[in-house]
């Protein structure tokens, strides 16, 4: 990758790759506020679900959603593809085609080159156009630090959309993309010889999630969300809570970006590991024979990261097999849907 004098501040690195709220911080805001309420809103925020969904006649609904943070790669050009990928990933985690985007930006009057805010736009542009995505606009902002996503509009039938919640008990739970993007990108933000493992995160987190997507299209899919702040463990609690069921995730069939494993064990763990841990303590079980190392891959914060999905486990065989025809070679089977019974919604063993 390029190197052009593009550092995250130390209050970036601190918060995590994504900088976002906690989901307990995010919960309690959005429990004071009041629900939207429309005969044609058919997604919104009830479940946490990906983008929001609206009707506009019997066969034609919108997909909406927003996304953007600060830099987890010091490649400009690369930040704009990331965060275009991440963002784009919603409409597809739904079910849903993107069609077009507006850029969300944030950049400093001073001490940073102005071109490297056209190499983040020109990285964002690349990848929308990869996805058949048209770039109609956006918004500028002055702020002290660097920040950069996209506002994408997509269209799906109203009866083919996607969500986080309908799980059944007996399906089959798949994971599309390996895990690990904010423990690696984390240890190279501090210093860590970790060239390898970089490559394999940028080259997952550049991936659009396009080709999975359509693969699913093909199967009856009862539930589908993309791993991304809330980590592998928060995003599967949320499939699992509002779908009434429990989750159990198998650790050693985990995909795992290379190096992410050793990184992880080497204490480089993000502030969002941190705080999906104190959020699911009550929720999460984590059996004590998973290796530390790997429950920290669990917990991270991803970036860009797979779908997870289920489905029914005859069909979850097929599915495999289709999504790594399609090019997408880290799809996995790695957990099963229980019925809901006592204890904690999701395990880990």
């Amino acid at each position: 990758m390029r190197r052009v004098g593009f550092r995250l501040t130390d209050r970036a690195r601190a918060a995590g790759c994504a900088g976002k709220l906690g989901p307990a911080d995010l919960a309690r805001i959005l429990g004071a506020l009041p629900p939207a309420a429309h005969p044609d809103l058919l997604v919104g925020t009830a479940t946490s679900d990906d983008a929001g969904v609206f009707r506009l006649t019997a066969d034609l609904a919108l997909v909406q959603t927003v996304d953007f943070f600060s830099p987890m790669v010091d490649d400009p050009y690369t930040f704009g593809e990331i965060a275009a990928a991440n963002a784009l990933s919603d409409v597809w985690a739904m079910g849903g085609e993107p069609r077009t985007a507006l850029n969300v930006t944030c950049f400093p009057q001073k001490d940073v080159p102005f071109e490297i805010l056209a190499d983040i736009l020109r990285g964002g542009l690349a990848k929308a156009g990869e996805a058949g995505v048209v770039v109609v606009g956006g918004h500028t902002v002055i702020d002290e630090e660097v920040k950069f996503g996209m506002a994408v509009t997509g269209v799906i039938h109203p009866d083919r959309i996607l969500r986080n919640v309908g799980a059944r008990a007996g399906d089959a739970i798949v994971l599309t993309k390996p895990l690990g993007t904010g423990i690696v990108t984390t240890a190279v933000k501090r210093g860590a010889r970790a060239d390898e493992a970089l490559a394999a995160a940028v080259a997952s987190m550049t991936t659009l999630n396009a080709a999975a997507a359509r693969t699913l299209d093909r199967f009856a899919v009862h539930a589908c969300t993309d791993v991304t702040g809330f980590g592998l463990l928060g995003h599967a609690y949320e499939m699992a809570s509002g779908s009434d069921v429990r989750i159990a995730l198998v650790a050693e069939r985990l995909p795992v970006l290379p190096g992410a494993r050793a990184l992880a064990a080497g204490g480089h763990l993000t502030g969002g590991c941190r705080r999906n841990r104190e959020w699911l303590a009550d929720r999460v079980a984590v059996a004590a024979a998973v290796p530390d190392d790997l429950a920290e891959i669990a917990w991270d914060p991803q970036t860009s990261g797979g779908l997870l999905v289920a489905l029914a486990a005859a069909d979850a065989p097929s599915l495999v097999e289709a999504l790594r025809g399609a090019g997408v070679a880290a799809a996995t089977q790695i957990g099963t849907v229980e019925a809901r019974g006592d204890g904690r919604w999701v395990t880990l063993a």
